[in-house]
């Protein structure tokens, strides 16, 4: 008896140890922590380079940090980006810089529910 209660205080201790690592763990600046995939393939097909990416959750407007890091993508390439700012927003406006000077605007991007975005002029 005596080693079972041993056991079960272990266990306990343990479980209690583990989820209290759990919730001090931050998640990493700029990623929601609810799960949701927000990782999206983009696929230029402007047929012009694709010079800078940047996303804005429809709830504020506010655009980031260009989501390409400066590397500019070929028409007919493709890039993996993880548009997330940590706020737990799924809904976000695209802003697309091409090669000559003109934006897009591509407006109410699930991207919690796509894994690729075709991005045509």
């Amino acid at each position: 008896m005596h080693a079972r209660r041993t056991f079960t205080a272990a266990l306990i201790a343990a479980s209690l140890g583990l989820a209290g690592l759990a919730g001090a763990a931050p998640t990493p600046q700029g990623q929601s922590g609810d799960g949701q995939n927000r990782r999206v393939r983009i696929h230029n097909q402007t047929g012009v380079a694709l010079q800078t990416l940047q996303a804005a959750d429809v709830r504020t407007g506010t655009f980031g940090a260009d989501l390409l890091g400066g590397t500019p993508v070929a028409s007919g390439a493709s890039v993996p980006v993880t548009i997330d700012d940590g706020a737990g927003g799924c809904l976000y406006d695209l802003r697309a810089g091409l090669a000559g000077g003109q934006t897009l605007l591509r407006e109410n991007i699930n991207v919690c529910r796509i894994a690729d975005y075709y991005l045509t002029r």
